[in-house]
């Protein structure tokens, strides 16, 4: 016959079964407190990074830009278009 504990698996299933029984209604707290520890760490790691770093403007600056596709500076054709620069759709009507 073989031997229970030749291998590291069964002691592995038996610490599992044993903390599901004797565990289990402390199981979420757990957990919680477990995610809360990872995201605390996870902040502090990312403060580390960006201790020797400069801090961003937060939109301080003006921003320049270029108007594309507005009705005043395209030409004007025969068909599309008014004559005092508004976008109006051609009539369908006969």
């Amino acid at each position: 016959m073989g031997r229970l504990f030749d291998g590291p698996w069964p002691i592995v299933i038996i610490i599992i079964v044993a903390l599901l029984l004797f565990a289990a209604p402390k199981l979420p707290a757990m957990a919680r407190s477990l995610g809360q520890s990872m995201r605390i760490i996870k902040s502090e790691v990312k403060e580390m990074k960006n201790d020797g770093k400069p801090e961003a403007k937060e939109g301080t600056d003006p921003v320049e830009g270029k108007i594309v596709n507005h009705p005043q500076s395209r030409p004007h054709n025969g068909d599309s278009g008014s004559a005092d620069g508004t976008d109006v759709p051609p009539s369908n009507r006969v």
